[in-house]
Order: C-alpha cells, then structure tokens, then sequence
C-alpha cells in the first residue's frame, strides 16, 4: 500500500530563517467580514523553508529554476542515515555504499541528520555530518537531479551567514556549478521514510527567473 509522507516545513510568520534573511510576512487583505471572502498577502524570500537552490544562487551564468524541465523535480530516491554520525564529521563514501546496488539506480539522494528535530531552536543553525569531497565528486559524476538534507545547509554555517555566503559554501559551490543538480534545504520528517528506494517530488514554485524557490515536498513510499 502506497504512502505519503509530507517532507516540508509550513510556512509562517514565526518559523525559523537563515540568519540574517528576514521571516516572511502573511497579511490578510481581505476578510470575511468586510468584504465576504478572504485573501492573504504574503511576502517571502526565495529561499524560505523547504526550498531549492538553483544554480543561478550562487552563479551569474547558471540555470534558473524555470528553466529545468519538470522531470527535473521528480525521480527515484534514498535516504541516507548520518545521524550516527558527530556534529561536523565528514559523510563519506561508505556509508552511501551501505546502499549496495541500489544506490546506483537513484536519481535523488536525502541526508538524515537528525537536525529537523531542533526546528524552532537556536540549536537548528548548528553544526551537522558535512559531505567530503569524494561524495561530492560522485554526485557530480552520477549527474543526480537533486540532493536534500533536513538541515539549513550544506555547508557550516557562522553568524555572519550571509557574509559567509558571498565566499564560501564550498559544497554549494561544487555542485551547483554544473547546472545538472538541484539542492533541496530544510526537509523534515525523513525518518519516517525508511530506507528503501521512494519516489520524491519536490515542486518548487513557479516563478520566473527563480534562483531558489520554496517547494511542497513529499515521499511516496512502496509505490515504485
């Protein structure tokens, strides 16, 4: 029997953000009292909550968001275990071996680190399993649509984070500079995937020139 997990966070006026990037802004224009319906105002950064990363974040000349077919946004996915792993240690090779075959037929790979559990705190922005370089490398050669985490980032993250993020991001930087896969932050619920391949989708908004969007995420479980 077919299930569905929702992968995204709601959005809010409270939630959590990136720092230094202000919280959206859900105003309600129109009411049913006054004008017997009811419209919602909402102003948001592209990278609010669950969302992807484009190229064209960090790159002048990479792929916007529009410009990806939508098969882009939908394939066959793996969850990745690190939460055994310590706050900052590197993700390596081997533990997405642990896989066996199955990790060669995947077009979209999920990190579980466990830091979803911590969305609301300060703790949320701290220190997570960072890929090395090697698993960095073999997404780039697996060409893979997207990679995700349940986590603000796939970098570190300092207090000065947009500072940080005009220089550094490494791993953004290797991987999006291909123009062949998404990133997806700020996933929640991963545990409750397990750990055989699922089909993923993760809808961004359709916006023009979108260097990042939020998206509606969600895991359908032993349908594939």
């Amino acid at each position: 029997m077919m299930k569905i997990i929702d992968l995204t966070h709601s959005i809010a006026e409270n939630m959590p953000m990136y720092p230094g990037t202000d919280a959206p802004t859900l105003h309600v224009a129109y009411n049913h009292e006054d004008y017997g319906f009811m419209e919602t105002h909402i102003s948001l950064f592209s990278h609010t909550g669950t969302h992807i990363d484009a190229p064209a974040h960090l790159y002048a000349n990479g792929l916007t968001l529009d410009k990806y077919p939508i098969e882009q946004f939908v394939g066959k996915a793996l969850v990745i275990d690190c939460r055994k792993l310590e706050k900052g240690e590197k993700i390596q090779m081997q533990l997405l071996e642990e896989k066996g075959d199955v990790l060669h037929e995947v077009e979209f790979i999920l990190f579980l680190t466990g830091q979803s559990a911590l969305w609301g705190t300060p703790e949320y922005f701290g220190k997570i399993p960072l890929m090395s370089q090697e698993v960095v490398e073999w997404i780039n050669q697996r060409k893979l649509k997207g990679i995700g985490i349940d986590a603000p980032s796939f970098d570190p993250i300092t207090i000065d984070a947009l500072a940080q993020a005009a220089g550094e991001l490494d791993n953004h930087r290797a991987i999006l500079k291909t123009n062949n896969t998404i990133l997806i932050e700020n996933l929640c619920k991963l545990e409750e995937v397990g750990s055989e391949m699922f089909m993923l989708y993760a809808l961004p908004l359709n916006t023009s020139n979108a260097d990042g969007a939020p998206a509606r995420v969600i895991a359908m479980v032993n349908n594939i």
